[in-house]
């Protein structure tokens, strides 16, 4: 009863997406390579489409290889940097005047032509019973692809038998990224794994950005419901959830998040140690705001109420570089510069060196 309400609501959630611009085939997990936690067609289609001249130049260097070449070393520049780092940046090859992208991110403002053709063409996938383990048959219910790239995963339980605990468990019991002797699980280690990790049921969702077995710590990525924990009813009388594939999930919004919200924060050694992903109200919160500076006069002012523990100093961090970059609908800078005034002994001096990991107008 439980494997067959999962799989009914693995089928909701992909036919959505798939109405709503994202590519998905019942057959897709048999395109998956484990070992290198790629779904190569997408990585590849995406750089002959998106840069053709960069492709001529490794077919007359590779031949046939071409393909391999790139695919062995985006794994290999992933796992020396991380996933988040190789989106954003791409890679280098040997002969290519510059960096290869794997993805492309929405500028703040669009002029240039040749970023937006390239930011359309972008390849979101989803795919169901992915297994991803080099050791087992372990299969996980949801794996989500840009360009090819695993950036989010997702255990699904239903409330007919099981709960919100149930996926969480999942993850932190049987879904190890480093089995004890064993080599890591590419798809699940940190940093160079997906992004994020959704644990799902029908009214609730959690999240984490780093696996860690029973270590493991999730975060609500929850509505709210009218000043409680959870979600609200949905008024279109589906699932609770179902604002993390139609909102959270949708493709230019979720490509915003990938591309603007995710924050590296290093060690002194400059490695990852954590990768912060918004939590709903975070999200949430900062494009109300962006949509309320474009339409208000000048002086306005808005009090953002957040609870303990709820992350204001990234809320505040997100939004004051959000505000750096916005431009109106005739791509006219809004704000010469943004100034963050606080009662707080400190902002996160962490925090403030993890802002130059955001997206930048490179190129623009």
């Amino acid at each position: 009863m439980s494997l067959h309400h999962e799989s009914a609501l693995e089928s909701e959630i992909c036919a959505h997406l798939s109405s709503h611009g994202w590519l998905h085939d019942e057959g897709d997990a048999t395109a998956y390579d484990r070992t290198l936690a790629l779904f190569p067609a997408d990585l590849l289609a995406w750089v002959q489409e998106s840069q053709p001249k960069a492709w001529e130049t490794l077919t007359k260097q590779h031949g046939q290889a071409a393909g391999h070449t790139l695919l062995s070393r985006v794994r290999d520049q992933i796992d020396r940097r991380g996933t988040l780092d190789v989106l954003r940046n791409g890679v280098e090859l040997l002969g290519l005047r510059k960096p290869l992208l794997v993805a492309q991110f929405k500028p703040a403002f669009s002029i240039n032509d040749e970023i937006l053709t390239r930011y359309q063409a972008n390849k979101l996938r989803i795919v169901r019973q992915v297994r991803y383990s080099l050791h087992n048959e372990n299969s996980i219910d949801l794996v989500l692809f840009l360009n090819g790239l695993p950036v989010a995963t997702a255990e699904l339980k239903t409330d007919f038998t099981q709960s919100i605990h149930d996926a969480v468990d999942q993850y932190r019991l049987n879904r190890d990224p480093r089995p004890k002797g064993k080599t890591a699980e590419p798809l699940l280690a940190f940093p160079s794994g997906a992004l994020v990790h959704f644990a799902v049921s029908n009214s609730e969702v959690h999240m984490t950005t780093r696996l860690e077995g029973p270590e493991t710590r999730f975060l609500p990525f929850n509505q709210g419901d009218h000043g409680a924990a959870g979600n609200p009813l949905n008024p279109a009388g589906g699932h609770r959830t179902a604002y993390l594939w139609e909102q959270i999930w949708e493709r230019e919004g979720w490509l915003e998040i990938l591309g603007r919200y995710l924050i590296a924060k290093r060690d002194k050694k400059k490695q990852i140690e954590e990768v912060l992903f918004p939590r709903y109200h975070q999200l949430d919160v900062t494009r109300e705001l962006q949509a309320a500076v474009l339409t208000d006069p000048p002086g306005t002012r808005y009090l953002v109420q957040h609870s303990a523990g709820s992350g204001k100093t990234n809320s505040i961090a997100w939004t004051a570089h959000f505000f750096a970059e916005l431009h109106d609908d005739a791509n006219k800078k809004l704000f010469d510069s943004v100034v963050v005034v606080s009662d707080r002994t400190v902002i996160d001096e962490q925090l403030q060196d993890a802002l130059f990991e955001f997206q930048r107008k490179t190129g623009v």
